[in-house]
């Protein structure tokens, strides 16, 4: 079964062809990430023009590396929810006027299901159930997957996502847009050990997330220094940094597979990309003897394949919709 898959929900306009939700046929990425670096971060109203201007050449190169023509299709998969409202509207307009053109089945895929399916590209023996940390720019999760189109959440943040401290942090710290990336990178060559950063928990829910206590000491320990005339070490500062935000995640990863008995962890997302959460995940796991699965880093950030392998199990399950879909900016994962 071969699915065209797009997505638009950010600043990156993917398109792919996906074969039974395993095999990347094709996958193309047109980003934003230059334009948007000189604002800081991303535009809505200029990610949505951009969409507007980059989906049709997307999606039709996408056909052309497949080599296939939209009648040798057996669907259209599309991000419909989360993300920003304007973005997710482009693609799944475009997405219903194939389906209605085609007479193809039009599937609707969630964002954050997405990012977990991309390891089933990545991982061909990768089956549910098993947990996943999904951390991303947005969002942090903690994920039971039952089955490929039954999840539960144990845990989330309360606050902040881990990729948004990650940002803003380097963002303080003078680092461009995308700055979780140039973050980890300055992190490499710094002491973990140097500053002595908070590590929060959410008083009853042993499993939830809070970031923006954490981002806001930083940021403060920024600000008191420039005050003071004091110059700080900007690699010591984001490696200690880091760290916090990685044992926060590990430890609550951890104790949610401990307690539920689950030895296959997954991470998905576009922090999954951040170098020390994935060794240290990886030291965990194989400490225990536990199975544990990342993706790949070109399908770590948003991209139409990751869709398309969702959008073949959302299609199994009978999930499909018509010219009635909506995009939604807010939805949860276990709907």
């Amino acid at each position: 079964m071969k699915l065209l898959s797009i997505e638009s929900s950010c600043d990156e306009t993917a398109a792919a062809v996906v074969e039974d939700g395993r095999k990347i046929i094709s996958s193309v990425v047109s980003s934003q990430v230059e334009e948007h670096k000189k604002y800081g971060g991303v535009v809505p109203e200029i990610a949505s023009r951009r969409h507007c201007e980059n989906i049709n050449g997307v999606v039709e190169k996408a056909l052309a590396d497949a080599n296939l023509s939209l009648n040798e299709l057996d669907g259209i998969a599309v991000t419909h929810a989360p993300g920003l409202i304007g973005a997710l509207l482009v693609g799944v307009n475009f997405a219903k006027g194939l389906s209605f053109a085609t007479g193809l089945p039009l599937i609707p895929v969630h964002h954050l299901r997405s990012h977990i399916a991309a390891n089933y590209l990545a991982h061909e023996k990768l089956k549910p159930p098993f947990l996943c940390l999904v951390v991303s720019g947005g969002h942090s999760h903690i994920v039971e997957v039952i089955d490929y189109t039954t999840l539960r959440i144990v845990g989330k943040t309360r606050d902040d996502a881990a990729g948004e401290a990650f940002d803003k942090a380097a963002r303080t710290m003078g680092m461009p847009y995308p700055g979780g990336i140039h973050l980890d990178k300055k992190a490499e060559n710094g002491n973990p050990l140097s500053f002595k950063l908070p590590h929060p928990h959410v008083d009853g829910s042993p499993y939830d997330f809070s970031f923006s206590g954490l981002k806001t000491a930083v940021i403060n320990l920024i600000h008191n220094a420039e005050q003071k005339g004091e110059i700080l070490s900007v690699e010591d500062l984001s490696a200690s940094f880091r760290k916090a935000v990685t044992d926060c995640l590990i430890e609550n990863f951890i104790k949610a597979a401990t307690d539920l008995g689950y030895n296959k962890l997954v991470m998905a997302g576009g922090v999954s990309a951040n170098s020390l959460l994935r060794r240290r995940l990886q030291e965990e796991c194989e400490k225990r003897s536990w199975e544990y699965y990342y993706p790949p880093l070109n399908l770590c950030g948003d991209n139409g394949a990751m869709v398309g392998a969702q959008g073949y199990y959302e299609f199994l399950a009978g999930h499909t919709a018509g010219m009635e879909l909506n995009a939604r900016a807010t939805m949860s994962i276990d709907y």
